[in-house]
């Protein structure tokens, strides 16, 4: 991939310079020519992936040896409080964090792509699939300069392909349709990437009929996944998200694009393991937007550490909207769930002990919340005790060290404490299959 992406700008600087000089592409290159190609690439070097992934890695553990050094420092300060030496230790402290930052930056630089890798090979399955299903589509691109860690570009190759086709073949109405509708003929299929804080955004968004709700959530009755009643108390965003169960389809036919009840579900566990989310906003005759969220690297994250029946969590410092205390007097139940009200609205009770049978009740006298927004949802997490923010390195656990699909993956501290880092898509999923609150945002 690298080496392709060298030789397209070693191209692009022939290219250049030869029409600078009136002489097309496919003549000899003059001597300028070629000095410009020499000097790419004599600034260019080619690096393995796994050279770079060792590298972060390095990194990773110097995070951790600051962390130790930071605690050293903490506990030096609180023996010898008057000490010279205070001083000088806390401004080599400061010093070596400053390095190190600006190092991983630079890794993480390295390691960073454009999305426009990712998005130049959507054109050709928006043209195969518009002509297999007789439809006139466009395909609108923006924000391909956008930067993201190539891992994590790799993973969306899959799930941005289901929501491309997906988008052509239910979204776009055929032609007739469309000009009935006093629409364009042409429909229109609109990519964007952008970075918002410490996350990336992706959007895919057409001008199509939009979904559905009630054939979506007729579907999902029709196969077991809820009931007629849970049906009832569905909110917007909860029934538009049933398109991501497995084997819930809506479309009238089986083809070879679509049909067969796969796919959606890839996307959501792909963005699942990516630690991301996808949102869905639809308008009958207007269109779908499927929103994306990925953080920018898996390397580290900001954290805020707290504990809970004697174990140390970690949940990702963007996911955590505000901070609250509750008594228990102030939790109540409805339908089988504990709630808590906050201000204008219900907010659902998570206990990481309890959370595959959330009805029981065991509370303190007065705990701490987290409040923890995913997506469109919200809910907040009853902790013992808050311990800290502190960077995070991640480490992956393998499937005979954590059983819990709620944790996606550990740190270690500078004392040598392993955290467990809390997945929160995973939580929100397993409160879908809670029973239903339709007080909930």
């Amino acid at each position: 991939m690298l080496g392709a992406l060298l030789d397209s700008e070693a191209a692009a600087v022939a290219a250049g310079v030869e029409s600078a000089r009136g002489e097309a592409p496919g003549s000899k290159p003059a001597p300028a020519a070629k000095t410009a190609i020499a000097a790419v690439a004599e600034a260019t070097l080619r690096v393995e992936s796994a050279r770079i992934d060792a590298v972060m890695n390095l990194v990773g553990e110097l995070i951790i040896g600051k962390s130790m050094f930071h605690r050293a420092i903490h506990e030096f300060d609180q023996r010898f409080a008057k000490d010279p030496l205070r001083a000088r230790l806390g401004d080599a402290l400061a010093f070596q964090s400053r390095v190190l930052d600006d190092l991983q930056k630079s890794v993480m630089k390295i390691r960073m792509v454009p999305v426009e890798q990712l998005f130049r090979r959507l054109p050709r399955i928006v043209r195969d699939v518009a002509k297999l299903r007789s439809k006139d589509v466009a395909l609108e691109l923006a924000g391909q300069t956008t930067d993201l860690d190539k891992s994590i570009l790799d993973s969306l190759g899959e799930p941005l392909t289901h929501l491309i086709r997906n988008a052509v073949d239910h979204g776009i109405e055929p032609p007739e349709e469309r000009v009935a509708a006093e629409k364009p003929a042409r429909g229109t299929v609109r990519l964007n990437a952008y970075h918002q804080g410490n996350q990336v955004v992706i959007e895919v968004r057409d001008d199509g009929r939009g979904l559905d709700r009630e054939r979506i959530v007729a579907e999902a009755i029709g196969r077991g996944i809820i009931s007629a009643e849970e049906a009832s108390r569905l909110t917007q965003s909860e029934a538009l998200n049933l398109i991501f169960e497995s084997g819930l389809s809506t479309a009238a036919e089986v083809t070879s694009v679509s049909g067969r009840g796969v796919g959606m579900d890839v996307v959501k566990t792909a963005l699942e393991r990516l630690k991301g989310t996808v949102t869905i906003a639809t308008q009958a005759g207007k269109g779908t937007t499927f929103q994306l969220r990925v953080p920018l690297t898996l390397a580290s994250i900001q954290a805020l550490l707290f504990r809970v029946g004697g174990r140390l969590y970690a949940v990702p410092l963007s996911s955590v909207l505000e901070i609250t205390r509750a008594e228990e007097k102030q939790i109540h139940r409805v339908d089988q769930r504990e709630v808590l009200q906050l201000r204008d609205r219900l907010l659902t009770l998570v206990r990481l002990d309890r959370l595959d049978q959330i009805h029981e009740v065991s509370v303190r006298k007065r705990s701490f919340v987290i409040v923890i927004g995913a997506a469109e949802r919200r809910f907040g997490l009853l902790v013992d005790s808050l311990v800290g923010e502190e960077e995070l390195v991640i480490k992956g656990l393998g499937d005979q060290l954590v059983a819990s699909e709620l944790v996606s993956g550990a740190s270690i501290l500078g004392d040598g404490t392993v955290v467990l880092i809390l997945n929160v898509p995973a939580v929100v999923a397993r409160l879908s299959r809670a029973p239903i609150l339709g007080a909930i945002a």
